[in-house]
């Protein structure tokens, strides 16, 4: 079985106690369990937490699977509920393939992902002729009926700063897609 750092056991340390004392001021100084209050659940137990595996069984891996550069493998075990597709998922490869979670970069790309996939799947629902509801998902219905005006004023809420700016974010992409539609059709309809 190859080295992984998803066994049963602790690793080993690379360095012995006496070196790291040497070289890092203060290093050690919790060792003492009397001055570490989770001492108990510390234990390594095997019998006490029911696992019945030294390394657990692996996943099977059905093509390409999003893997951190801190890790020699995949995990034994991993989501699949959203694989990658598209111009997002070649942003998330990116993000998994070139920088560590470590970085900024990483996460950033990870969240241009995030709205990538959502640009494409509002033109996939586009494409398939069924558009999201937009009122639906705003909320828009549920503050008219459900006292959403009353709800608002007079309390000292955190969305209360932001709250004039919100329907101009949720309308905005749908206003600019429909004028630049618009422009589109105009300019194809006067050269004919």
């Amino acid at each position: 079985m190859p080295s992984s750092p998803y066994t049963a056991d602790r690793p080993a340390p690379e360095r012995s106690p006496e070196e790291l004392r040497r070289d890092i001021p203060g290093w050690g100084a919790d060792l003492d369990p009397a001055d570490r209050p989770a001492v108990p659940r510390e234990r390594f137990a095997p019998d006490a937490t029911g696992a019945h595996w030294e390394y657990p069984e692996e996943q099977l891996v059905d093509g390409y699977r999003e893997r951190s550069i801190e890790h020699a493998r995949l995990t034994p075990v991993f989501g699949t509920s959203v694989p990658l597709k598209g111009l997002s998922g070649v942003v998330r490869r990116l993000a998994y393939e070139r920088f560590s979670e470590a970085r900024a970069a990483h996460w950033l790309l990870l969240v241009l992902g995030d709205r990538i996939d959502a640009i494409e799947s509002y033109a996939a629902s586009f494409a398939r002729g069924t558009p999201d509801p937009l009122l639906a998902e705003s909320g828009v219905r549920a503050e008219l009926g459900r006292h959403g005006l009353r709800s608002r004023l007079g309390r000292r809420r955190a969305d209360s700063a932001h709250a004039w700016m919100d329907p101009l974010l949720v309308a905005a992409p749908w206003l600019l897609a429909g004028t630049a539609a618009v422009v589109v059709v105009t300019r194809l309809v006067r050269r004919h």
